[in-house]
């Protein structure tokens, strides 16, 4: 059948190799990188399920799962409401504000100065928020005694020293229970991280256990408290991972908010850890994080909990050694809470400071790390040098084509030998049309006679997946990029804001509701740069030796305007950094083909408009 279509072998075989290549930068994303680490997740939790090990005791049998400091909330209020509910201090640091209630010294509403709710930056992020209000999500630490909880959620501590919590001026709680006295100084840095400083006083006759206890709780379905948070994440669960998240012994440990709700792999897993030192455990959103970090080089215990299903509460939670406190003596520990913004300078001060893998709490990949990690390095150097993320894309674009030259030159020579031999090759089709074998002898003697190579002009494609793959999640899962603009371009990490229906932003039409429009909005919301992105794919696709087959020619000159809808959906940022590449591709592609005397489609259109040509000329 092939054969009576004039594709023997060889052309199906570089049809078939054109092909994949065009189409494994936008598919492959999903078959290497996001197949592969879920597929790690399910394992672990699978082994995890199986495993079943018992969680471990801390002093007078208390464990991490008996120890429930509280119930469900009841009918939940509006977070105007829930702040009323009990005494609080203002929190007024320079990167976080909100309040810190004084019943149990839990840190429940907290909103970030510097993000946004939306681009226009009406509205702070709101981050934490109170345990009786919707979607509630706070973090403290308490003290068990006895199994039960001492200095728990429903303990009103009071305020001894200072009146705001400052970058400059901390402040001091007290709780004075059952002869015992805890002074909990509280501090807060210039960025995220709040510190539970912690001393216990036994004023009793008799010796005093008490066991630190650290909790972060979120109630309600994932996705309706992603959604609360920050609009449109909870849609990008594969993108970048969203759960649980923490460094136990130094090994990275990750379980997404769809596999914790169904109940996979919690009871003894993992994340169920006995007797660790060093590390951290929290809640990780895209960009977002609250963890706990118990006293570095302490002993402590680990568990991930779901109370009431998974419209209930999920709970990280980690129980430290009991303290033991003699008569009249003192005792000090130091916890601390992080809760703010995944800033990749900020996570990676805290790891030099002493927190370990700090910075994993971005998802920089389980196969692209060695890639993403040092390509967003350079991106963000290039920012801090010219100023904008928009041209240090730019930039980084050359900074990538630069090395490639000399691959490129040698593709783009074997490109205009193939298409010099597109008439001979068209001869030969013609001439051994009933004798494939024969036809078949006579190209390959073309090509060895001509020293072409009809494979040379893939091999650039080929290096440039990685970086393609690369600049894809690093765009997505980097705060960075989040609500940065620039030209026109509202967000990097957003699609292009532009569409075709409303000649993009002359007409009063908001192009985000002719995208919304089903089937429709996928043609008529097209924006600018996917649009520029299909014209200079086009432009090299004419520059480039065109399939000797008909139906080959026709699919392959569907494939740009195929890919400019589906990129479409990409991250501007991406898009940008591709219509620059191919920009730069057609210039030196064109340089070559010229060099090298073949006369391209661009040359021929010049000869129409000045008229040298006829019009009805090939």
């Amino acid at each position: 059948m092939m054969q009576q279509n004039g594709m023997d072998p060889q052309d199906q075989r570089n049809f078939m190799i054109a092909m994949a290549l065009m189409v494994a930068f936008v598919f492959l994303y999903q078959v290497l990188i996001v197949d592969p680490e879920q597929a790690q997740r399910r394992a672990a939790q699978e082994a995890a399920s199986a495993t079943q090990e018992d969680l471990g005791t801390g002093s007078e049998g208390t464990t991490l799962e008996t120890a429930n400091l509280e119930s469900l909330p009841e009918m939940p209020l509006t977070v105007a409401e829930a702040l009323l509910e009990a005494e609080r201090i203002e929190v007024d640091a320079p990167r976080v504000d909100g309040t810190l209630n004084l019943r149990g010294a839990v840190l429940d509403d907290l909103s970030l100065r510097d993000h946004f709710l939306t681009v226009e930056g009406e509205q702070e992020l709101r981050l934490l928020r109170p345990r009786s209000s919707e979607h509630g999500f706070y973090a403290s630490w308490y003290w068990l005694k006895d199994g039960r909880a001492f200095a728990g959620p429903q303990d009103d501590w009071q305020l001894v020293q200072g009146d705001t919590l400052t970058l400059n001026t901390p402040v001091t709680l007290q709780l004075n229970k059952e002869g015992i006295i805890i002074n909990r100084r509280i501090e807060v840095d210039e960025n995220y991280l709040f510190t539970y400083d912690d001393t216990i006083e036994n004023l009793t006759s008799e010796n005093v256990a008490l066991t630190p206890y650290g909790s972060v709780r979120r109630h309600g379905p994932w996705k309706e408290f992603l959604e609360a948070t920050d609009p449109g994440s909870s849609k990008k669960m594969g993108l970048a991972h969203q759960g649980l998240i923490g460094v136990l012994d130094g090994k990275l440990k990750l379980r997404n908010y769809n596999n914790l709700a169904k109940g996979r792999g919690i009871k003894g897993g993992d994340t169920d850890r006995t007797d660790l030192t060093g590390g951290w455990l929290g809640f990780t959103d895209m960009y977002w994080m609250t963890a706990l970090i118990p006293q570095q080089g302490a002993s402590f215990d680990a568990a991930f909990n779901l109370r009431g299903g998974n419209a209930g509460i999920f709970e990280v939670s980690t129980l430290l050694a009991p303290l033991l406190i003699e008569p009249g003596r003192q005792v000090s520990m130091s916890n601390a809470i992080f809760a703010g913004a995944k800033e990749y300078e900020v996570v990676n001060a805290y790891k030099a400071a002493g927190i370990p893998r700090f910075d994993d709490s971005i998802d920089w990949g389980n196969i692209l790390y060695y890639i993403t990690r040092p390509f967003f390095a350079l991106l963000n150097w290039l920012k801090t040098q010219i100023g904008s993320f928009g041209l240090a894309i730019l930039a980084l674009t050359l900074l990538i084509k630069v090395p490639l030259i000399p691959l490129y030159n040698q593709s783009y020579k074997s490109m205009a030998k193939m298409k010099k031999l597109a008439e001979p090759m068209k001869e030969i089709q013609e001439r051994f049309k009933g004798d494939p074998q024969r036809r078949q002898q006579e190209i390959m003697k073309l090509y060895q006679r001509e020293k072409a190579n009809p494979l040379a002009g893939c091999v650039p494609i080929l290096l440039t997946i990685p970086i393609f793959f690369a600049l894809y999640k690093t765009l997505y899962v980097t705060i960075e990029m989040r609500h940065t603009p620039f030209l026109f371009l509202q967000d990097l990490s957003a699609p292009d804001p532009t569409a075709l229906a409303n000649l993009f932003g002359l007409l009063p039409i908001a192009a985000a509701d002719i995208k919304a429009i089903p089937i429709l909005g996928l043609i008529i919301g097209i924006g600018i740069l996917p649009i520029l992105y299909g014209v200079t794919m086009a432009g090299i696709q004419a520059l480039s030796p065109p399939p000797p087959d008909p139906t080959q020619r026709t699919i392959m000159m569907a494939l740009p305007f195929v890919f400019m809808f589906v990129f479409g959906g990409f991250a501007s940022g991406l898009v940008l950094y591709w219509v620059w590449s191919n920009i730069l591709s057609l210039i030196q592609q064109y340089y070559i083909m010229r060099r090298n005397g073949v006369e391209t489609e661009l040359d021929k259109l010049i000869r129409r408009l000045l008229g040298r040509l006829p019009s009805s000329a090939d």
